[in-house]
C-alpha cells in the first residue's frame, strides 16, 4: 500500500504535460500512471495541476542588516510564508561578517533555522571577507561538507569586493568546484551619484533608483563575466534588471563562457516611478538593482521567454515600512541612502508568474516549471532529487488551481512584514494543496500537523561548477 497517492491531475514537468496519478512511499515518487493500487490516503487533482514544489534560490531572512535595523522575517515567518506561495524548499543567505570564520557564521545561522522551518532548506555563503584562511581552508573544507554555492557583491560599502578579491574568490571556486553568484553594480559611481544627489538636496525615495542606474549594473555586470574568464569559472548573475545587462550575458555565451541569467517578480511587475510614493511611501520599494521603467520590463520579459533567464527568483529581502528598525528608521525618514535595501516576495513568486506568464500565454507550463523549480536545483546540486516529478524524487509537489483568482493584499500573506509591493494585483491561478517530503502540509489555506518539520539539505557540486 502507497502512503499516499495524488489522484486525477495534470502534471507539468520542465518537459511535459501529462496526465496521471502520483504514488508515494516513505517520502519519494514510487510510481507515476493510472490505477496503481491503494493508498493510505489520497489527495484529488482532477481539473488541477500537479507541479514540483518551487524552489526560491535567491532569499534573504534573519540576516543582519546594518545597526539599529531588523529583517522583518525569521525562519519560521520566512519559510512558513514560502509554503503558502507553493515553495518547498528555499535557500537563503549565510552572512560571513568582516572578521569572522564562514563556518563560525554558519553555526549560528543553522541555530536560526533549526526547528523553525515549514519548508526544507539549503543555504548559500556570502563571502564578505576572503581572508586567507577562508580561501585556503575554510572554503575547500566547507564545499566538500555539501556548501556548494556563495555569493560575493560589487556594491554596498560593507560587503564589496575589489576586483583582486573577486579573482581569489572565482579562483577558489574553480579549484574546489563551488559556484559563485555576484550581485552586479559599480559601488564607485553609486557613491558619487550619492553625493551629487545629496549636495543638491535630493534625498527622497526616488533618488535610489537614479543614484543606481542601468549603466552602473551594466558596468559591473561585464566586469564579472570578465573577471570569471580571467579565472575560467562560470558564474551566476543574479537579479538583472535590464536589457543592457541581459546582452552583457549573451555576448559572454556567444563566447562561450557558461553564465548563468537571474531576474525577479520587482523587475517584471514594477518601476522606477513606484519610489516617487508620496509621504515617503516610496520607501516600500527600495531594492537594488531599483526597478527600472517600462522598456526594462518587457525587455525581462522577452529574457524569460527565449531563455535568457535560467532562474526566476524572489530575492526576497523584507523590512517592516512602519517600523523603527526597518524602512522608516529615524535616518531613513530623511534619506533615502539610509531605507534598507529589500522588498518581501516569497509568497507571490510564483503566482504572479503563473498569471501574468502562464495564464497571459507568454510562457508554457514546463517553461514555468523550469524557471521556478527543475533550473534552481539543476544549478545548486539538488537535482534529480528535488525539483521534478519522477520515479526516485522527493515528494515535494504544489497542486495549482489554475482557477482560482485573489487580489493580492498583504492582510492575507503570511510573511512578517507589514505590506506587500503588489498590493492590490489580480491574480489567476493559487496553489491550494502543499506536499512536502510526502505529507501533505497544507490544504485549503490551512498547515497540518506535519507543517513545521522542514529538513536542511547537503548539496552536490553543480554541473556547471569548475572550468570552462
Amino acid at each position: 500500500m502507497f502512503d499516499l497517492l495524488i489522484r486525477g491531475g495534470t502534471i507539468a514537468t520542465a518537459s511535459d504535460v501529462f496526465e496521471a496519478d502520483v504514488a508515494v512511499k516513505d517520502g519519494v515518487i514510487v510510481q507515476i500512471g493510472r490505477d496503481l493500487g491503494p493508498s493510505a490516503e489520497t489527495v484529488g487533482a482532477s481539473g488541477r495541476y500537479v507541479l514540483p514544489g518551487g524552489i526560491d534560490s535567491h532569499v534573504h531572512i534573519s540576516q543582519p542588516s546594518g545597526e539599529g535595523i531588523v529583517m522583518a522575517d525569521d525562519f519560521e515567518s520566512g519559510t512558513r510564508s514560502a509554503l503558502f506561495g507553493g515553495n518547498t524548499t528555499i535557500m537563503p543567505f549565510c552572512l560571513q561578517r568582516k572578521g569572522e570564520g564562514l563556518r563560525a557564521a554558519l553555526k549560528d545561522y543553522h541555530a536560526l533555522a533549526e526547528g523553525n522551518c515549514y519548508t526544507d532548506v539549503s543555504f548559500h555563503m556570502i563571502v564578505s571577507d576572503p581572508s586567507a584562511q577562508v580561501l585556503g581552508q575554510e572554503l575547500p573544507a566547507l564545499v566538500e561538507d555539501g556548501y556548494t554555492s556563495l555569493k560575493v557583491f560589487m556594491t554596498y560599502e560593507d560587503l564589496r569586493l575589489s576586483d583582486a578579491q573577486i579573482l581569489g574568490v572565482l579562483d577558489t571556486a574553480r579549484r574546489t568546484g563551488a559556484l559563485v553568484m555576484v550581485h552586479c553594480e559599480n559601488e564607485d559611481a553609486i557613491r558619487y551619484l550619492v553625493g551629487v544627489h545629496e549636495a543638491e538636496g535630493r534625498v527622497e525615495p526616488k533618488s535610489h533608483a537614479t543614484t543606481r542606474p542601468i549603466a552602473a549594473e551594466r558596468e559591473a555586470t561585464h566586469r564579472a563575466l570578465s573577471l570569471a574568464e580571467i579565472v575560467d569559472t562560470p558564474l551566476v548573475i543574479v537579479h538583472v534588471s535590464n536589457r543592457e545587462s541581459m546582452e552583457e550575458i549573451e555576448r559572454a555565451r556567444r563566447r562561450g563562457r557558461k553564465v548563468i541569467g537571474e531576474t525577479c517578480p520587482q523587475y517584471l511587475m514594477l518601476t522606477a516611478e513606484d519610489l516617487d510614493g508620496m509621504d515617503w511611501e516610496g520607501a516600500k520599494f527600495v531594492c537594488s538593482p531599483p526597478p527600472r521603467d517600462k522598456e526594462s520590463q518587457v525587455a525581462c520579459w522577452e529574457g524569460i521567454e527565449r531563455g535568457v533567464f535560467d532562474l526566476y527568483s524572489s530575492d526576497h529581502c523584507p523590512f517592516r515600512y512602519e517600523d523603527d528598525h526597518g524602512k522608516l528608521n529615524p535616518k531613513g525618514r530623511e534619506n533615502f541612502r539610509h531605507i534598507p535595501n529589500g522588498i518581501p516576495g516569497i509568497e507571490t513568486r510564483l503566482p504572479i508568474l503563473f498569471s501574468e506568464g502562464v495564464m497571459k500565454g507568454r510562457i508554457d507550463l514546463p517553461r514555468f516549471v523550469a524557471l521556478t523549480s527543475t533550473n534552481h536545483a539543476k544549478t545548486y546540486g539538488l537535482y534529480p532529487r528535488k525539483g521534478t516529478i519522477a520515479i526516485g524524487a522527493d515528494a515535494d509537489l504544489a497542486i495549482w488551481d489554475p482557477n482560482e483568482t485573489r487580489t493580492i493584499r498583504h492582510a492575507d500573506l503570511h510573511d512578517a512584514s507589514d505590506y506587500s509591493p503588489y498590493e492590490g494585483l489580480a491574480i489567476t491561478g493559487w496553489p491550494t494543496t502543499i506536499i512536502r517530503g510526502g505529507k501533505v502540509v497544507l490544504e485549503a489555506g490551512e498547515l497540518t500537523e506535519a507543517a513545521r518539520a522542514g529538513r536542511y539539505l547537503e548539496r552536490k557540486r553543480s554541473p556547471l561548477a569548475g572550468p570552462v
